[in-house]
C-alpha cells in the first residue's frame, strides 16, 4: 500500500525520543485524525540543527514523515528549514499522498515551523 520510504520510517522510526535540553519545542495536532507530534530542537551556536527528535501518537504516514524530517533537518541552517517548501518533505517521502492523508504527512512540517516562528518571536 506504501512505498519503501514511508514502510522503512514507520517500522523503524529515526530519531524518536526527547532532547534533555531542547531549545525549541513544539506539539500540534491534526483535529481531522487525532494526530498529534511534539517537535524538539537543539541548535548550535551557529544557528544549525545539532539534533531533531519527535514523538507522538501517529498514524504510519505522520510517523514515517517525522522520522524523516528530523533526519533532514539535522545540520541543515534554522533560516533554511523555516523557509522549506512542503514539496520537499512530500518528495522524500517518494510516494504520492493521496489528498485526504495530506495533513497527516505535513503534520510535522507545520509542527516544526510553528515552534521556528514562536523561537524567532521570542529571541527578538
Amino acid at each position: 500500500m506504501y512505498g519503501d520510504v514511508i514502510l522503512d520510517h514507520f517500522r523503524h522510526p529515526r530519531n524518536q525520543g526527547s532532547l534533555e535540553s531542547p531549545d525549541i519545542v513544539h506539539e500540534d495536532l491534526n483535529p481531522l485524525c487525532g494526530d498529534r507530534v511534539r517537535i524538539e530542537i537543539a541548535i548550535t551556536d551557529n544557528g544549525t540543527v545539532r539534533a531533531a527528535r519527535f514523538r507522538g501518537d501517529l498514524c504510519m504516514i505522520s510517523q514515517a514523515a517525522s522520522s524523516l524530517l528530523t533526519e533532514m533537518i539535522t545540520g541543515a541552517a534554522l533560516d533554511d528549514v523555516a523557509d522549506w517548501p512542503q514539496e520537499k518533505l512530500l518528495a522524500a517521502l517518494q510516494e504520492e499522498i493521496r489528498p485526504s492523508r495530506l495533513n497527516c504527512a505535513l503534520l510535522p512540517l507545520n509542527v516544526l515551523k510553528a515552534g521556528l516562528r514562536l523561537f524567532s518571536a521570542s529571541r527578538s
